[in-house]
C-alpha cells in the first residue's frame, strides 16, 4: 500500500511539473508579440566615433542558422527605433508599427535574415534626412553589417530595403559605397522631394549612377503627398527601374503618411514581403502587379 501511495505521489509530482512547464511555455509564447513570432533575434551594437554607437536587431527564422542573404531594413520617419529586447526577441520599440518592422517575420526564412537598423545613438528622437543621405550614415550602418557578417559568416549578399523616409538611406548608401550591396529596394519611396515637409536630398536623384540595381514597390493608392504613386511610376520609367505595383489591403487608419494606411501596405504585408524575398533571392521581380 505504501509503495502504491509513493508511486501515485510521484506521478502527481510529475504531472504538476509538466503542468508548470506547459504553463511556462504558454506564458512565454504569449509574451512574444505578433511581429516577432517565429523569429530568433539579437541586439547587435558597434562603437562609432566618440561615445556614439550604432545598434540593430538581427533576426533569423527559428531553426535557420545559416542564412546566405541579409535584408538591411531602413524604417521610415523618424527612423529612430530604440529597441527593447525580452526573451530573445524585440518586444517593443519607437517604431514597432512601421511596415518593415511589423512585417519582418514574413521576410526572414531559411535563406534570408533581416537587420533592423536604428539611428546612431546620439541622434535624439529624429534621424535627420541630411544624416541619412550622408557618407557617415553609410559608414555607420556598414560597421553594423560587418559585425553581423562576422558573427554569421554564411551571409554573402546584402540588400538594402528602405521604406518612406528610410528610402533616403537605401538610395544614398549605394551611391557612397557602390560595391557593398547586391541591390536596393525602395518601398513607399519619397517621390516628391520638394513637397511641403518632404526631403530635398532626393531631389533630382539619379538612379542610374554606378550602383547596384534598384527596385520600387509602391501602393497604387498611396495617400501620402510625399510619396504619390504617379511620381513613383514616372521615376521608374525615367530610370528604367522595375516598379512593383500593390493594390488592395484593408483596415486602414491614421494619417495619410503613417504606417497603417496604403502607405504602409496595411493588409498586404505578407504579399509585399514575399515579393521582397523573391527579389533578394533572384535579383528580379517575380511579378509587377500584386492585387
Amino acid at each position: 500500500m505504501k509503495k502504491n501511495q509513493s508511486y501515485i505521489g510521484m506521478l502527481a509530482a510529475v504531472g504538476v511539473a509538466l503542468s508548470l512547464s506547459t504553463n511556462s511555455i504558454s506564458a512565454l509564447a504569449q509574451s512574444i508579440p505578433v511581429h516577432a513570432q517565429g523569429l530568433k533575434e539579437e541586439l547587435i551594437t558597434v562603437d562609432l566615433s566618440g561615445t556614439k554607437k550604432q545598434a540593430g536587431i538581427f533576426s533569423t527564422k527559428i531553426g535557420s542558422d545559416k542564412p546566405i542573404k541579409l535584408a538591411v531594413l531602413l524604417p521610415g520617419y523618424p527612423s529612430v527605433v530604440r529597441p527593447v529586447m525580452e526573451n530573445g526577441v524585440m518586444t517593443a520599440s519607437k517604431l514597432t508599427g512601421n511596415f518593415l518592422i511589423r512585417a519582418r517575420r514574413f521576410l526572414a526564412d531559411d535563406s534570408v535574415a533581416t537587420l533592423i537598423v536604428d539611428c546612431q545613438s546620439e541622434s535624439g528622437d529624429y534621424c535627420s534626412s541630411g544624416y541619412q543621405a550622408s557618407k557617415e550614415r553609410q559608414e555607420d550602418v556598414d560597421k553594423l553589417i560587418a559585425e553581423v557578417k562576422k558573427r554569421t559568416p554564411s551571409i554573402g549578399d546584402v540588400w538594402l530595403v528602405g521604406t518612406s523616409m528610410g528610402t533616403i538611406s537605401s538610395s544614398f548608401m549605394p551611391l557612397h559605397n557602390p560595391t557593398a550591396y547586391s541591390g536596393a529596394i525602395h518601398t513607399a519611396a519619397i517621390t516628391e522631394p520638394y513637397a511641403r515637409n518632404s526631403y530635398k536630398e532626393l531631389g533630382g536623384f539619379d538612379y542610374k549612377k554606378p550602383s547596384p540595381i534598384h527596385f520600387f514597390i509602391h501602393h497604387v493608392n498611396d495617400p501620402c503627398s510625399l510619396t504619390p504613386y504617379a511620381s513613383a511610376k514616372a521615376i521608374a520609367e525615367k530610370f528604367n527601374v522595375p516598379l512593383v505595383t500593390i493594390s488592395g489591403g484593408g483596415g486602414f487608419q491614421g494619417g495619410v503618411c503613417e504606417a497603417l494606411t496604403q502607405h504602409g501596405f496595411r493588409g498586404k504585408e505578407k504579399e509585399v514581403m514575399t515579393e521582397i524575398a523573391a527579389i533578394i533571392k533572384t535579383g528580379k521581380a517575380s511579378q509587377l502587379e500584386i492585387n
